[in-house]
C-alpha cells in the first residue's frame, strides 16, 4: 500500500506591518525592545518604580509592551509575573465607572489566565464589586493577587488615556492608595502606556464637578519615557528585510523618499512599503526595482483612500487645542501668539504625533503636512469650478502664470463667501482656498508639496507637473501683508527665490493676502513682475 504523498510545506511570508501589534514570524520589524532603552526600563522594573511610556499612536508601544512582558516572564531579566492588559475595554463605559471596573477586571482576568494560567484574578473580581465597589475593586484584585505568590506581580496598563473623567481617577487613585504596600501586598511595578504622559492629564471629575490634573491622581509615577519614531537607519533596516525575503530591491531614491516623506513614523513606513510592493500591481512583481515614483503614488493614493490612520489625524484637527496650534502654521504667522494654555496646547499636539519633536513648532512629517490643508479643504476642492485642461498649454505643460491670474479673479468675486466655510480655520482661509484651487486643478496630473511652519512668515508649495519625459516644478509661496506692503514683498521675494533655488524650480510666484478691510479691491488686486538680477529667475508677485 502506497502512503499518501507528502504534503509541500509552505514557506511563511512576512509583509509590512499596519495594523495592530508586530508579530515578528508575519511583520518585517525592527525588534520592539531594541527601540526603548531596555536597560533604563529594566532599572526601574527591579526599583520596584511605577512609571509611563508614552507616544503617538500606531509608534509601536504595544508591541514594546508585549516583547517586555514575554521577557520578563521568560526569567531572563529576573524572576517575575507580568502581565499585559489593555484598559480601552472600559472606554464603552466612559463615567459609568461600576461598568468600566468590570470591564477591566474581566481583562485582567483573561490575560493573567492566557499569559500566566492564573485564574486568581477571575476568582476575585466578583466578590470585590460587591464588597469594595467600584472605586475599590481594582486595589482589591491586585492587592489579593500580589499576596497569592511570592513572586514580584509586573502590571502594564495600556490604553489608559483612553479613560475619562471619574472612571480614569478611579483607576489613578486605587493604584496610588496601594503603592505604598507593594511588592508583597500591592504589584512590584506599574506601567501605564498611552499616547500622552499622565502628568499632562486634566481630567474633569463630573463626580467632584472640577478638573483633575494628572499629575496630582498619580503622584507615585517616578519616570516618564516616550518612545520614538524609526531612526534613518531602522527605516532602511525594516526595508532591507523585504529585499532579503523577496529579491526585489528598492531603488536609493525610493528608501530616501520614504525617510523623508515619514520622518521614521513607523505606521507610515510600513503603509508605504505595503501599498508600493503588495498592493500596486506593478509593484507586486518582484523583478522591478521600486523607484521615488511608486512611492510618491502610494502616498497619494493612501491619502485619497483616507486610511484609518490619516483619519484619525483629520478628525483631531476639529479639536480646539489642535486647532490653536495648526491654525497660524497654515498662514505662515509668526510665533507671537500668547495665551494660557498655548505651551499645553503645543505639547499635546506633540504627543499626538502632530507635531515633531524640538523646539522648531513644525508638522512632524511632510504626509501628515499634506493630509492638513488637504482634509480641510475637502469638500471645497469638490465645489471649486476649476479643471486642469483650462491651464495646460498646447505641449501639455502647465501655465501656472494662468492659473493664479483665474485663481485671482475667483478670489475677488468669492472670497467672502468661501472663507466662511473653513469654519474654524477662517483665519487660514485664503491660504486654504488657494490651495483647494490649486489641488483641483494639479489633481489632473501633477501634485503639490508643502513645507509650513510656525513663525517662517510663510507657506511654501511647490507644484510638481510631469512633462516630456521629466518633471517640471513651480513655486507658489503665499505672504501675509502685515508692516507694509512694500516690505512684505521684499521679503517674500527673497524668500521665495530661496526656495526656488532649493527646489530647482523654473518660475516663481509670490501670493501676498491683504486682510485688511479698510483697502479696497483695486488696492489690493495687482500683479508685478520683480526684477530679476543677473541671471536668476524672476519672480510674479501677485496681490489678493
Amino acid at each position: 500500500m502506497t502512503g499518501a504523498p507528502p504534503v509541500a510545506r509552505m514557506e511563511t511570508m512576512r509583509f509590512f506591518n499596519t495594523e495592530g501589534p508586530v508579530r515578528a514570524g508575519d511583520h518585517y520589524c525592527i525588534p520592539p525592545l531594541e527601540r526603548i532603552d531596555l536597560d533604563q526600563v529594566l532599572d526601574l522594573v527591579r526599583s520596584k518604580k511605577y512609571f509611563v511610556l508614552h507616544a503617538p499612536r500606531q509608534t509601536g508601544k504595544t508591541s514594546a509592551l508585549l516583547a517586555l512582558r514575554d521577557l520578563l516572564n521568560s526569567g531572563a531579566a529576573g524572576d517575575y509575573r507580568c502581565v499585559y492588559a489593555n484598559f480601552e475595554v472600559g472606554q464603552a463605559g466612559r463615567e459609568d465607572t461600576a461598568r468600566t471596573m468590570r470591564a477591566m477586571l474581566g481583562q485582567l482576568a483573561r490575560r493573567a489566565r492566557q499569559t500566566l494560567d492564573d485564574a486568581t484574578p477571575d476568582g476575585l473580581r466578583g466578590a470585590a464589586l460587591e464588597t469594595e465597589g467600584p472605586d475599590g475593586a481594582l486595589a482589591e484584585v491586585l492587592s489579593r493577587w500580589a499576596e497569592a505568590n511570592p513572586r514580584p506581580l509586573v502590571l502594564l496598563i495600556d490604553e489608559i488615556d483612553t479613560l475619562i473623567g471619574d472612571t480614569l481617577l478611579s483607576v489613578l487613585r486605587q493604584l496610588r492608595a496601594g503603592y505604598d504596600q507593594r511588592p508583597r501586598h500591592f504589584p512590584h511595578s506599574v506601567v501605564l502606556c498611552g499616547v500622552r504622559d499622565v502628568r499632562d492629564y486634566r481630567v474633569h471629575s463630573t463626580s467632584q464637578n472640577a478638573l483633575v490634573l494628572g499629575g496630582s491622581a498619580f503622584n507615585i509615577r517616578s519616570k516618564s519615557l516616550r518612545l520614538g519614531d524609526f531612526t534613518e537607519a531602522e527605516t532602511r533596516a525594516l526595508l532591507a528585510q523585504h529585499t532579503d525575503q523577496t529579491g526585489q530591491a528598492f531603488a536609493s531614491e525610493a528608501v530616501e523618499s520614504i525617510w523623508e516623506r515619514t520622518a521614521g513614523q513607523p505606521w507610515l513606513v510600513n503603509a508605504l512599503g505595503w501599498e508600493a510592493c503588495f498592493e500596486s500591481k506593478i509593484g507586486r512583481d518582484r523583478s522591478r526595482v521600486v523607484v521615488a515614483d511608486d512611492i510618491a503614488d502610494a502616498q497619494e493614493r493612501l491619502i485619497l483612500a483616507r486610511v484609518t490612520h490619516l483619519d484619525n489625524l483629520a478628525d483631531k484637527l476639529r479639536e480646539e487645542r489642535v486647532r490653536r496650534v495648526v491654525a497660524p502654521m497654515l498662514t505662515g504667522a509668526d510665533d507671537r501668539g500668547h495665551y494660557a494654555d498655548r505651551d499645553r496646547d503645543v505639547e499635546y499636539a506633540r504627543d499626538l504625533g502632530l507635531l515633531a519633536q524640538g523646539n522648531v513648532k513644525r508638522i512632524a512629517n511632510p504626509i501628515y503636512a499634506e493630509v492638513i490643508p488637504r482634509e480641510l479643504t475637502w469638500v471645497t476642492q469638490d465645489d471649486v469650478l476649476a479643471e486642469a485642461s483650462w491651464y495646460v498649454d498646447g505641449t501639455g505643460g502647465l501655465d501656472v502664470d494662468k492659473l493664479l491670474e483665474a485663481f485671482q479673479r475667483f478670489f475677488r468675486e468669492h472670497s467672502e463667501h468661501w472663507i466662511e466655510r473653513f469654519d474654524r480655520y477662517r483665519e487660514a482661509g485664503p491660504q486654504l482656498l488657494l490651495q483647494a484651487y490649486l489641488q483641483k486643478v494639479v489633481n489632473g496630473g501633477g501634485r503639490i508639496e508643502r513645507e509650513y511652519a510656525l513663525g517662517r512668515g510663510r507657506v511654501d508649495l511647490l507644484i510638481l507637473w510631469p512633462h516630456a519625459g521629466g518633471t517640471r516644478r513651480f513655486v507658489v509661496e503665499c505672504k501675509v501683508r502685515r508692516d507694509g506692503l512694500e516690505r512684505t514683498v521684499r521679503e517674500g521675494i527673497e524668500q521665495t527665490r530661496g526656495y526656488m533655488d532649493r527646489c530647482g524650480a523654473e518660475s516663481g510666484h509670490l501670493v501676498v493676502f491683504d486682510p485688511s478691510e479698510a483697502r479696497t479691491w483695486e488696492e489690493k488686486i495687482f500683479r508685478r513682475e520683480a526684477p530679476a538680477g543677473g541671471d536668476r529667475t524672476p519672480v510674479i508677485v501677485w496681490g489678493m
